[in-house]
């Protein structure tokens, strides 16, 4: 018996290597091999099978719904229209084929085709339909809509599905939710729990996800869904969008607390990945929390060892130690990146500017453009920044002017806020309140807030009465700028105004930011408040605060007295000063560490004069090195004196 010769599509896919190498009479029928390579994303391939492929209708009719699929890979409009008239030639529409159906509807709202995609939906007889065709029919129109950011048309579908009474399920949920506006999706999440499908895992991720945009409320409300999802069903995703909701949203201790309870029980074996390290990462940055941060890197090191090809991996490495005091390191990670993207330029910028070494960040963003990496808005305020902390007034002035020009940037209330910065601190307060009436928007609060800072250092109270008229209006709830406005009172020695901003705060119910500090020693972070007597070495700690300050008093030419605890106001100059956080969690260190080793220590508010005095000093007499990050910038200080040189 003779062997049958090859079907002229087996012969086609043999010639192409679509079949088993030697068998050019695979019986694999054509149409499974147009599904399989529209699968595979080899679209034009399965195109081509298509057109050389047997036309007896039956294989046709299975072939079809791929090559749609494939036409919209390759925004084939045209090919999906003529895949719809033949098939409704045959008979197989408007519902004789629900994967033929969902392929259409699919392709024509991926192609933007949306008036198609309706106009298929209400050709459909609702009644002799079976309901999981029209549900899939309603699913991929509601994706379309979502997928062209129609959120209107997503809930007029939507409306009409239930309408209909066609139940939706996870697949539209997932379309919806995402789709809808902030104020809507707590109503969304409603339906869905009372349908049974809140806990689904998919579908509480994507609230989990989609609250996390509201900001700390969402944060609120996307962990209430996390911790009402059973142990069982939190996957990675899971732990990712809780996670990145608290970190994305500056809440960083829950990040690290969910992180913790992760690598814990709770976690269930899910191992983290590069996208949970980015926002632990970010969020030790923002704490300073060196621990928890440096153990992170270690599992990287060992457990991704190719995380270098991670760029956002790497970035949030460099901004890590960059912000938490180990620039070398930085710089080593960046130096090790095979390839960088803006933001690792940003990062490390940002990080010299926030050390004062601004000569430095302004040669890497000199390189940087050498290297053809055109800078952005955000580069320019790490850059400008940079400026303002290291005192590089001509500098950031030219960087400034010829932000449009060389880069086509527009600056934005940002920049301005560290070019009013940099003014103000080098002492040119008109010149920056000529910076700010010539702004082509209105200046925020951030831009007066940065010209009442400079009148802070300058003793200006005429200029700071304007500033702080402003703010009034910008930002009445920022009692920081009270604060900030009751100490320039009290430097120039205006005490009835000192006591008419207590008086506006006392009514207006505000309270100023306690100063807290804390150093990281053996796994254990200790957090030290002003005056504060609850650590277990409190007596040994207060001895040595009270020695050292005695020391820095007999020191010739020192003991300078500033403001308060975190700019608190002072009415008349005393020989010594209350206990300030940074000096306690200074005096922890110097009792728990070894000498020679350097002492970090993390502030929520600015450094006041008298600390900064005092560390200056004790970093002399104690020969060690303290480095101490406040809420603006980094001080290193050793053999009594201070890397900011005294400008910050």
């Amino acid at each position: 018996m003779g062997t049958e010769p090859p079907t002229p599509a087996a012969a086609f896919a043999a010639k192409r290597g679509l079949l088993p190498a030697g068998d050019a009479n695979f019986t694999e029928p054509w149409s499974a091999r147009v599904r399989t390579l529209t699968r595979l994303g080899r679209h034009r391939e399965a195109l081509a099978l298509l057109r050389h492929g047997d036309p007896s209708p039956p294989p046709h009719a299975l072939a079809l719904p791929s090559a749609a699929i494939s036409c919209a890979a390759l925004s084939l409009s045209s090919g999906v229209s003529q895949i719809h008239a033949l098939a409704a030639k045959r008979g197989l529409l408007p519902a004789a084929d629900a994967y033929l159906l969902s392929a259409l509807l699919t392709s024509y709202s991926r192609l933007g085709r949306l008036p198609l995609a309706h106009q298929l939906l209400d050709e459909m007889p609702l009644e002799s339909t079976p309901h999981t065709t029209l549900r899939t029919a309603f699913n991929s129109v509601i994706s379309g809509c979502a997928l062209h950011t129609l959120p209107v048309a997503c809930f007029t579908v939507f409306r009409r599905m239930r309408a209909a009474s066609v139940r939706f399920d996870a697949v539209t949920l997932l379309a919806l939710v995402p789709a809808a506006p902030l104020s809507a999706v707590p109503q969304v999440h409603a339906l869905a729990a009372r349908a049974g499908l809140a806990a689904e895992t998919s579908v509480a991720n994507c609230l989990i996800s989609t609250y996390a945009r509201g900001g700390a409320a969402g944060a609120a409300l996307a962990r209430r869904v996390f911790d009402e999802m059973p142990l069982a069903s939190r996957d990675l995703v899971s732990w990712n969008a809780v996670l990145s909701a608290h970190a994305q949203n500056g809440l960083a201790v829950d990040a690290l607390e969910l992180y913790r309870r992760m690598r814990g029980p709770d976690g269930g074996g899910v191992e983290p990945d590069a996208v949970t390290l980015v926002g632990v990462l970010s969020s030790c940055a923002h704490l300073g929390a060196r621990g928890v941060g440096f153990d992170v890197e270690r599992y990287v090191r060992e457990r991704l060892p190719v995380f270098r090809t991670n760029v956002q991996l790497c970035n949030a490495l460099i901004n890590f130690h960059a912000r938490c005091g180990s620039l070398p390191r930085a710089q080593q990670m960046f130096d090790e990146m095979p390839m960088r993207s803006i933001v690792s330029w940003t990062a490390l910028i940002t990080g010299y500017g926030i050390h004062g070494h601004g000569d430095v960040a302004v040669n890497l963003f000199e390189r940087m453009v050498s290297e053809g990496i055109r800078p952005d808005n955000v580069a320019m305020v790490g850059l400008l920044s940079a400026c303002s902390h290291a005192g590089m007034y001509d500098e950031g002035r030219r960087y400034f002017s010829i932000m449009e020009s060389a880069y086509k940037l527009r600056p934005t209330p940002e920049h301005y806020t560290c070019m009013v910065d940099l003014l103000g601190r080098a002492g040119r307060l008109g010149e920056a309140r000529e910076l700010i009436s010539s702004m082509p928007m209105a200046a925020d609060g951030t831009v007066w807030g940065a010209l009442l800072g400079a009148c802070k250092i300058h003793k200006n109270a005429e200029v700071g009465e304007e500033a702080f008229q402003h703010i009034l209006e910008l930002e009445p709830s920022n009692a920081g700028y009270y604060v900030l406005m009751s100490n320039i009172y009290a430097d120039t020695e205006q005490l009835d105004g000192v006591a008419r901003v207590r008086t506006m705060m006392r009514e207006r119910g505000l309270k100023k930011e306690p100063g807290c500090s804390y150093v990281e020693h053996k796994g254990r972070v200790h957090l030290f408040m002003a005056d504060d007597h609850s650590h277990p070495q409190a007596k040994r700690i207060y001895e040595l605060v009270v020695r050292l300050e005695q020391m820095v008093k007999e020191k010739p030419g020192a003991g300078e007295s500033g403001a308060a605890e975190g700019g608190a106001e002072k009415v008349a100059a005393q020989p010594l000063v209350g206990f300030h956080s940074e000096k306690l969690a200074v005096a922890f260190g110097l009792l728990n560490t070894e000498a020679g080793s350097e002492i970090v220590v993390i502030k929520n508010l600015r450094v006041c004069g008298d600390c900064h005095s005092f560390l200056k000093v004790v970093s002399g007499i104690a020969n060690r090195v303290f480095l101490v990050r406040d809420a603006s910038r980094f001080h290193r200080f050793e053999g009594g004196v201070c890397s900011c040189k005294d400008y910050w």
